[in-house]
């Protein structure tokens, strides 16, 4: 049987693959789940993922050159569900920009914004009474 064809999930995660050694997934067609977290991987490399149909999970953390023009490279990627993109240059409008284009997409970007602040230890908490 043809290995490309089975694929589903591959995992290329602390690697030294480039951006144009990303042009060699294309034929994973069936690709559901990619790990690049803490690799080189740019924004130039994001257009070679966009034709994958099949793709629910990308991960690129810790890849410091994905910013958010490099997400409108995955606006085509309707199927994708998972998004991680901490410790990468990618913004809260950006991540918006994109939920909206891809319909029921999460993205974790490190950071619960809907989280509640720390309480500063350096303040006393006034007595409710």
């Amino acid at each position: 049987k043809d290995l490309a064809a089975n694929l589903t999930e591959l995992n290329l995660g602390g690697t030294t693959i480039t951006d144009a050694s990303l042009v060699h997934l294309k034929p994973l067609k069936n690709l559901t789940r990619l790990q690049l977290h803490n690799t080189k991987i740019t924004d130039a490399g994001l257009g070679n993922l966009k034709d994958m149909a099949k793709l629910t999970s990308l991960n690129v953390y810790g890849c410091a050159g994905i910013t958010d023009a490099g997400l409108e490279n995955l606006k085509g990627s309707k199927a994708l569900k998972k998004l991680y993109v901490w410790q990468t240059k990618v913004t809260e409008a950006g991540a918006k920009k994109l939920t909206a284009a891809i319909p029921g997409l999460a993205i974790d970007r490190g950071i619960d914004a809907t989280a509640e602040k720390p309480k500063d230890p350096t303040k006393k908490e006034k007595d409710k009474k």
